[in-house]
């Protein structure tokens, strides 16, 4: 007898969602039994997400950094960045260089003095916002352009700037406007903004009601020293993103093939939960929950060799 020569066996949401409902002690019946099983698929990926590292969720990527500006977008589904570098001469056969960039915290940025000194950059804060976009609204009316603006503008200026932080994202006229980044405030002008961040696109946008203005949540890195014009640096990252939404049931989920049985297992815990005549099942239910995903998590991890180099600091005087 031979094997069938094939490794590619994985089961779309539905067919997950079944295997649950038979694991929970029931079958499938109903559009409502897929979508109640879909909305607790998404909460738990969710709940993954907070156990630790999903391996199969870090993706490298960069950023090119430009003169004067510290603050950096990253994509919205960010949850956070494993590790980071400066990488000077990229794209080079023979000399590119990565230089190490520290991450500090907020308390630790917040004490630097001058933060718009220029340099190569050293230390790096990383801000895990929500990703929302919501309204600028002072007294519960909306705050639009006090001005029209062309695309190369670089002062904004509002009809009200109440409540705004002192640096900041915007964005112009809807939630899928173009966003900018403006370096400080001056009455109600944004002074030395950087336009069309986050892969948006610059335009003109006309004064009045026409040009709401948002206050976008953006993930974002913060650098200092602010970069000069030296050399180019670009900041390579390796970041966790969200594991992807269940969808509409025919796609199979966003996860290393290992975890099914721990899907299928946690899927059918969370179900149970929701259905009175299942309880009974919930206590066997969660300890083989439990133990598939001890196993799948206990797998997926890194297996090199962990090299620990302590910081050493010296502070005033002489010996």
């Amino acid at each position: 007898m031979s094997t069938t020569g094939t490794t590619g066996f994985d089961l779309d949401f539905t067919e997950l969602a079944e295997e649950a409902w038979e694991r929970a002690g029931r079958e499938m019946r109903s559009g409502y039994d897929l979508r109640t099983a879909r909305r607790s698929m998404n909460l738990m990926t969710i709940e993954w997400q907070n156990r630790g590292i999903n391996m199969w969720t870090i993706q490298q990527q960069s950023i090119t950094f430009v003169q004067g500006l510290n603050t950096y977008p990253i994509p919205a589904d960010t949850i956070d960045l494993m590790d980071h570098v400066i990488r000077t001469n990229q794209g080079s056969t023979s000399n590119q260089a990565d230089l190490n960039i520290t991450r500090i915290s907020m308390p630790t940025y917040a004490t630097i003095p001058n933060k718009l000194t220029q340099a190569r950059p050293i230390q790096v804060l990383v801000q895990r916002n929500s990703g929302e976009t919501n309204p600028l609204l002072v007294n519960n009316v909306a705050v639009t352009l006090a001005t029209s603006i062309g695309t190369t503008d670089t002062t904004i200026v509002l009809t009200s700037t109440v409540g705004m932080a002192a640096q900041g994202y915007i964005q112009l006229g809807s939630t899928s406007g173009e966003i900018v980044y403006y370096s400080y405030i001056s009455g109600n002008s944004l002074m030395n903004c950087f336009r069309a961040q986050n892969n948006t696109t610059a335009q003109s946008y006309t004064a009045g009601s026409g040009t709401p203005i948002f206050i976008p949540q953006i993930p974002a890195i913060t650098v200092w020293p602010t970069p000069d014009n030296v050399t180019t640096y670009t900041f390579v990252y390796w970041r966790m993103r969200r594991v992807q939404d269940t969808g509409s049931g025919v796609q199979t989920q966003d996860m290393n093939y290992r975890f099914l049985p721990a899907a299928a297992a946690g899927l059918a815990y969370h179900i149970a939960t929701k259905t009175p005549e299942l309880m009974p099942r919930i206590e066997m239910l969660k300890g083989q929950y439990d133990e598939q995903f001890n196993l799948a998590a206990g797998e997926d991890r890194e297996k090199a060799a962990i090299r620990f180099v302590p910081r050493q600091m010296f502070i005033g005087g002489g010996v």
